[in-house]
């Protein structure tokens, strides 16, 4: 059966999640990373989607799908249908770093250089349907809200991560309900590595009032939404040099 999801944006920390996670003896991920079951067009039966989560006494099994925070409000009742207990955590990182972060991706992806891109390459990224859902962190909330209880879904911030590793892992150990302490030493070594980290481009200034215009309103509503202060999300950092 599967007990846990990892779900957030491209570019949010869900690959340390991962190589974290999957150092606890508690943890298992059969199936590995991005399994993208439930964000296909057409799947097969549930049935085969949970033969590859095995049941072994004392083991939670899990799975971590980034998309997975984009799913449909029916797909995401299916979800709940399977295990209505089912542990989510929820990885978010501002929005502007994260659309900087997945371009600069893209960019290499499409085997060009940051002075081959130009200005419009960037913004039309930004102002694509993939980029601007991943972005909406509120809008992906809101449907998974209202499926699985609120104590279900653990938020967690790429700041975070950067910041102090080391709680963000206690914080899911303990809402995944395994002994924090458990992990291995080798965890705790490497826990302060980047991983999948971007290429260190710094933002071109003139590409920072389209990133603003888009996303300082919705930084503002899920301000509002989740009642935290997220100041420090009006501004993007100099680089995607820290993604995970």
């Amino acid at each position: 059966m599967i007990d846990f999801l990892g779900i957030g944006a491209q570019k949010c920390g869900t690959t340390w999640l991962y190589r974290m996670l999957e150092t606890h003896p508690a943890l298992s991920f059969p199936a590995g990373k991005e399994v993208h079951f439930w964000d296909r067009e057409k799947r097969p039966h549930t049935a085969t989607y949970q033969n590859q989560f095995p049941s072994v006494p004392g083991i939670l099994n899990g799975e971590i799908t980034p998309a997975y925070a984009m799913l449909s409000l029916p797909t995401i009742q299916e979800l709940h249908a399977v295990n209505p207990g089912l542990r989510v955590l929820y990885s978010m990182r501002n929005p502007m770093d994260r659309a900087w972060s997945s371009a600069c991706m893209a960019l290499r992806r499409a085997e060009l250089t940051i002075e081959e891109a130009s200005d419009q390459w960037f913004i039309d990224h930004f102002n694509s349907v993939g980029s601007l859902k991943r972005g909406d962190y509120e809008g992906c909330l809101r449907n998974w809200r209202s499926v699985f209880d609120q104590k279900s879904i653990l938020l967690v911030r790429f700041d975070d991560i950067v910041k102090q590793p080391a709680v963000v892992l206690s914080s899911c150990a303990v809402h995944l309900g395994v002994d924090p302490n458990a992990f291995p030493q080798r965890t705790i070594d490497m826990m302060a590595e980047k991983v999948f980290a971007g290429a260190g481009l710094p933002l071109r200034p003139s590409l920072l009032p389209e990133l603003a215009r888009i996303y300082r309103p919705r930084v503002e509503a899920l301000q509002d939404y989740l009642d935290w202060d997220l100041s420090n999300w009006f501004q993007v950092s100099s680089s995607n040099e820290a993604a995970r």
